[in-house]
């Protein structure tokens, strides 16, 4: 009977924690009864619910659409305005160009030309592959990097291991730590060939001796994963914490597409060189030089392969790039700051975003014709002739749950600034005592936290649920609050410990190249790297960039809250 018991708990857990859990946190709004109290309540029924989710993340988002008109923190309709934000005029534009991306093919014929362009060794052709999802990862969303670029190189992996195989006439089964995927068959073990004289896996006297294939599959797959989180924080809309972050403080105007890319892409590409070294050493791919072996061979030919049958550039490709292209170049040029930009041409500078950039050039895409004007003209004597991109194929790339989840985030934070909750201005004057620490110690401390959740929950609600805590904390101890939030906003798109920790993660995982505990080890390391680079980046070059060594006047004062 307990049995049947514990049995139908655990099937039902999900129902019972969402059921005990709002009686648990009752005594706070009850027993103190203030408007902070009451924000306190939805913010840690929020955060519960998102970390644990026990109900789908969007629904947790619409609860300040419920709660803060109960509790009388904001009106209905205050709490609706605060749901959409210029970030959402900037994903749909972005979102676009991504979907022509994909459908024409572009991404394969970058992808293939970054990989192909660095070499076909082991180690390089890890970095070929780890380069291309992370410029990919710049502009689209992370996952669609991910599963753009994993079936490249799994028919490079493929490939590798059937020439192995020829080559040596050896053919023992290996049952590879973790999940196998089901569309997938099992990988042939390669012992790695040692030399008589040495320890290594390889060495001078023994050049063709390969490292081994399941090392090369492991290396290469969690690369991979690692390379589409580390390549989205270098741009603005490269990932949602970048987007969710640039709408906490409207007042601020500083923040903008290259200032960001002036300070995350170095960020970017020395923390994937690092964690490309990190995986090298970890997995010993590295190989003394000699003539390229039979598997390297196979591996440039099925690139070679690849890229040929993709033939030559086609109109449509040729017209996303150049949008593309325009899209970087206006985001760049629109307000420099060191010269005046193309928007001063405006009566009214200030009201042209990179959002507007976005969502002009996206539209582009759903005007122009896919094809000449003969097929054209061919077309429209049956149906309406086919544009760069339909509505149904946009749709099916939105990541409509982000953009409510990212609703819910800015709903929560307007609730804890307004002077009717008091909960900001509650939570900055109790952080005070924290001023007495270093400033970058404090930010270390909280990155080393946001770090840690993020690997349990996803990114964006990490940062949806960290930023209305950390605003106050930086306001309390009287520091520039972007000198908190910008390395917290990319610390949490570390998350490189568990399959489960993103979507991209666990797209890789699904391939069945290594196990939880591969991801694990490699993550330890790469996580200690992502955050010593980002605490390097803002103590150094992001201070003259942002003026992190002084308290802005956009921030409100001490003892006041943000209107």
């Amino acid at each position: 009977m307990w049995r049947k018991l514990r049995n139908a708990a655990w099937n039902y857990r999900r129902l019972l924690f969402m059921l005990a859990t709002p009686p648990l946190l009752l005594p706070l709004p009850l027993m103190i009864a203030t408007k902070e109290s009451y924000c306190a309540f939805v913010l840690l029924l929020m955060a519960i619910f998102w970390t644990t989710e026990v109900i789908p993340l969007p629904i947790t988002a619409m609860f300040p659409a419920i709660l803060f008109p109960a509790f009388g923190i904001m009106t209905s309709s205050q709490v609706a305005t605060a749901y959409f934000k210029d970030f959402h005029f900037l994903l749909i534009g972005v979102i676009c160009l991504a979907t022509s991306i994909q459908k024409w093919g572009l991404h394969r014929r970058v992808a293939l030309r970054l990989v192909g362009a660095v070499g076909v060794k082991p180690a390089w052709l890890t970095l070929g592959f780890m380069s291309g999802c992370g410029f990919l990862s710049m502009w689209v969303h992370n996952t669609s990097a991910v599963t753009m670029v994993m079936p490249i190189a799994e028919a490079v992996l493929r490939q590798i291991r059937r020439a192995g195989e020829g080559g040596r006439g050896e053919h023992d089964d290996l049952q590879l730590a973790g999940k196998k995927h089901r569309h997938h068959h099992l990988h042939q073990h390669q012992k790695p060939l040692r030399c008589q004289n040495s320890m290594t896996p390889t060495c001078a006297a023994c050049v063709t001796a390969p490292p081994s294939e399941p090392m090369v599959a492991k290396a290469m797959c969690i690369g991979v994963a690692y390379a589409s989180n580390i390549g989205g924080i270098a741009t603005l809309p490269g990932t949602s914490p970048n987007l969710i972050f640039s709408e906490i403080y409207p007042e601020c105007r500083c923040v903008d597409f290259g200032k960001w890319l002036a300070l995350c892409l170095p960020v970017s590409a020395l923390a994937l060189l690092l964690t490309w070294a990190w995986l090298c050493c970890l997995r010993l791919l590295w190989r003394c030089r000699g003539q390229l072996s039979q598997r390297e061979k196979a591996a440039r030919k099925v690139i070679r392969d690849e890229y040929a049958a993709l033939g030559p550039m086609s109109g449509q490709e040729v017209f996303t790039q150049v949008v593309f292209c325009l899209m970087v170049l206006l985001w760049l040029t629109r307000s420099p700051g060191f010269v005046p930009g193309w928007a001063a041409f405006f009566p009214h500078a200030g009201y042209v975003t990179d959002a507007t950039v976005a969502l002009v050039l996206g539209v582009l895409f759903f005007l122009v014709p896919a094809h000449g004007p003969s097929k054209v003209m061919r077309m429209m004597m049956r149906v309406h002739p086919e544009s760069m991109i339909s509505w149904e194929e946009f749709q099916a790339s939105m990541p409509w749950k982000v953009a409510l989840l990212v609703g819910g985030g800015f709903a929560l934070a307007e609730g804890t600034k307004v002077r009717r909750s008091g909960l900001s201005r509650w939570v900055s004057e109790l952080l005070s005592p924290l001023g007495d620490l270093p400033p970058l110690a404090t930010v270390a401390v909280a990155c080393i936290i946001v770090t840690m959740v993020t690997e349990l929950a996803s990114n964006a609600t990490t940062i949806t649920i960290f930023l209305p805590i950390l605003s106050p904390l930086a306001e309390g101890i009287r520091v520039n609050p972007l000198s908190v939030l910008i390395p917290a906003t990319l610390c949490t798109s570390f998350s490189f410990l568990l399959p489960a920790s993103n979507p991209p993660n666990a797209v890789v995982f699904a391939y069945g190249h290594f196990s939880v505990a591969d991801m694990v080890k490699a993550g330890l390391g790469a996580n200690v790297i992502g955050l010593l680079v980002v605490l390097l980046a803002v103590s150094t070059w992001g201070v003259p960039l942002f003026s992190l060594d002084t308290y802005p006047d956009w921030a409100p004062p001490f003892n006041a809250t943000v209107p």
